[in-house]
């Protein structure tokens, strides 16, 4: 009988197929690029998917994530995001974490569970804690780099962090690594100079609220779900383990 994995067995084999359902993802960040990476993996057989974040739906996320909706505007995004998954795929077993990745939440999480790790949070210290952790369990980790304050979704690039360029957040990232060692990170990032937002009211955790779209975070997240599906499925031989 025809299943609703069919269409990506015709690409990428019934034996991939068996890896991905097998294959536990551990998603950090549930925003306009964790989220699309999130439901793409969902819609791509993986098996088991974690999802992190304390963050919950707000109005102004209404332009550019794909949970948020104006039913779903107060409710936490790893509920939603696993509400919709499950009805997507019910077989598919969802691990809701209501909390951020930060210093004092990290032995929350064990590394070694995962077969793939997502980093789609913002902050420097968070971004940092998770490639330490995911180096010290020896697991594969794709981090997103900066996407905010742009309008270009083709200036994405998937780059070992040490050969990006342009990207603020990636040149933040390649001084705090460096510093500890880490010389190799699989990233997504973009070429694309950012753009100075508009003054904003927005009253955030955040000191400066970046401009975003619809049409560019949720390019970043379903880079990053491909990245993600084809080295568990055994398409490409790397393994995005931080060196």
């Amino acid at each position: 009988m025809i299943g609703q994995f069919h269409r990506s067995e015709l690409l990428l084999g019934a034996d991939a197929m068996e890896r991905l359902s097998a294959s536990r993802v551990a998603v950090f960040g549930v925003g306009g690029v964790g989220g699309y990476a999130a439901e793409a993996l969902a819609r791509s057989g993986i098996g088991t998917l974690d999802l992190i974040d304390n963050d919950t739906v707000s109005v102004t996320n209404l332009n550019r994530q794909i949970i948020a909706l104006h039913s779903t505007v107060g409710q936490y995004k790893t509920e939603v995001a696993a509400a919709r998954i499950r009805d997507i795929c019910p077989d598919i077993t969802v691990n809701v974490h209501n909390c951020f990745y930060l210093p004092e939440t990290a032995d929350q999480f064990d590394f070694s569970q995962y077969d793939f790790v997502i980093d789609a949070i913002d902050t420097v210290k968070g971004k940092i804690g998770i490639v330490m952790q995911a180096k010290e369990a020896g697991v594969p980790v794709i981090s997103s780099m900066g996407a905010g304050n742009k309008l270009d979704p083709t200036a994405f690039r998937v780059a070992d962090l040490y050969q990006t360029k342009v990207c603020p957040l990636a040149r933040v990232m390649r001084y705090e690594l460096k510093k500890r060692g880490v010389r190799s990170l699989k990233v997504v990032y973009s070429e694309e100079v950012p753009i100075q937002p508009a003054a904003s009211d927005e009253v955030t955790q955040k000191r400066n609220v970046p401009g975003s779209v619809a049409f560019v975070p949720s390019v970043a997240g379903l880079i990053i779900a491909g990245e993600v599906i084809k080295e568990l499925a055994g398409l490409t031989k790397k393994r995005s383990i931080p060196k």
